[in-house]
């Protein structure tokens, strides 16, 4: 029996890394197959988990997911002091090396989760294999051109909109709108099907300048989640965005992409508005670094110059609060988190970190390359 009970006891912590280091392999494996990932996770696996996500969370006021950030965040507080305690008490080797394969398996298992729940989307075949599109280059013309139609947009929709100053919209309302967004995108659109909702204020609001987010997407619990203290012309579309997460696209391109779908067939004007506030961004950003690869500054300044003198003056006045919205909340934290995230995106296969949202862009342009409309 003794000579069991030891064998049993050499054997647990073994186990122990084992099982976590066989199933982050089997992660890295699936990594490497895309059309695998889409047939059997994204199109079935996710969707079954995600609906029972937010079948249990939507109907709850508060942001679940948030509150397990909190839980989590002070079981490692306790778990590390703990483990101070027990080093100050009476350190040695052993303790120490305890210590740190605790941390490290505990880390393990979170990866393993995360990527069962929700990260391996970032490794599909996503919207290109939906709508059979091909992002391939584009050349500056592209670019000025759409950018000359989204000033057109932009105009359009915020001229349907008196107001000198923008209408605030309940929340609510602007939730259940985007819900209402999605339905009716998914009769042409069959991929964003999107049911039942859950769609909460984040608790972290307020951290959200120094995190550096606006929205975000928690896979532990399925639910999107916003800041509730940013210019409400931006959550129309940040809102889609987020629920494009919630439908398994991870790429933040595609979240964009799959947002603009949605957020685009609104009857609402302030939700146009906000689409295609966002869109004109991301298109002049993407005008400066075609014109900036090229060298022709002097086209640059011209191109600028015919953007500004043709946005209408309430667009170029919402900007402007916009902007300053942003200014005043700098500080020396929000970078650093930034740069932590760029990371992170390259990490899962968006090469270009945070500025990978701008290729929202070549999303737009192959689409109206196939499709002739956009």
């Amino acid at each position: 029996m003794h000579i069991k009970g030891k064998t049993t006891n050499l054997l647990f912590p073994t186990l122990q890394w084992i099982v976590p280091i066989i199933g982050i392999c089997f992660i890295e494996i699936i990594k490497l197959h895309p059309i695998w990932i889409e047939h059997y996770y994204s199109n079935k696996w996710y969707n079954v988990v995600a609906f029972f996500q937010r079948t249990i969370t939507g109907w709850i006021q508060f942001s679940v997911g948030d509150i397990f950030y909190i839980v989590l965040i002070l079981i490692f507080i306790i778990k590390l002091l703990r483990a101070i305690f027990k080093l100050s008490k009476s350190f040695s080797g052993k303790i120490l090396v305890n210590q740190l394969g605790f941390l490290v398996r505990k880390l393990m298992w979170l990866y393993i989760v995360f990527f069962f729940l929700w990260g391996l989307n970032y490794f599909r075949i996503g919207i290109s294999n939906q709508l059979q599109l091909s992002k391939t280059h584009y050349c500056k013309e592209e670019v000025v051109e759409l950018t000359h139609q989204l000033i057109n947009k932009v105009n359009e929709y915020r001229m349907q909109i008196p107001d000198t100053s923008l209408p605030q919209m309940p929340i609510q309302q602007i939730i259940a709108e985007a819900k209402k967004c999605y339905d009716s995108a998914s009769k042409q659109y069959y991929f964003l099907s999107y049911s039942p909702i859950s769609v909460k204020s984040s608790l972290y609001s307020k951290m959200g300048m120094y995190f550096g987010f606006i929205g975000y997407y928690n896979p532990f619990s399925g639910e999107a989640q916003f800041r509730n203290d940013i210019p409400q012309v931006l959550l129309p579309y940040i809102i889609c965005h987020e629920i494009a997460h919630q439908l398994g696209y991870a790429s933040e391109s595609e979240a964009n992409f799959s947002g603009y779908l949605a957020c685009s067939i609104s009857e609402l004007p302030f939700f146009k508005y906000s689409v295609y506030l966002d869109l004109f961004s991301y298109a002049q950003q993407e005008e400066i670094n075609t014109f900036l690869i090229d060298g022709d500054t002097t086209g640059l300044k011209q191109e600028l110059i015919y953007n500004k003198e043709h946005l209408n003056e309430k667009v170029i006045r919402d900007r402007k609060a916009v902007k300053q919205f942003f200014y005043n909340e700098e500080n020396s934290i929000s970078p650093v988190m930034s740069s932590m995230y760029n990371q992170y995106l390259k990490f899962n296969l968006q090469n270009e970190g945070i500025e990978s949202y701008n290729e929202v862009i070549g999303w737009l342009i192959a689409y109206q390359r196939e499709y002739g409309k956009w």
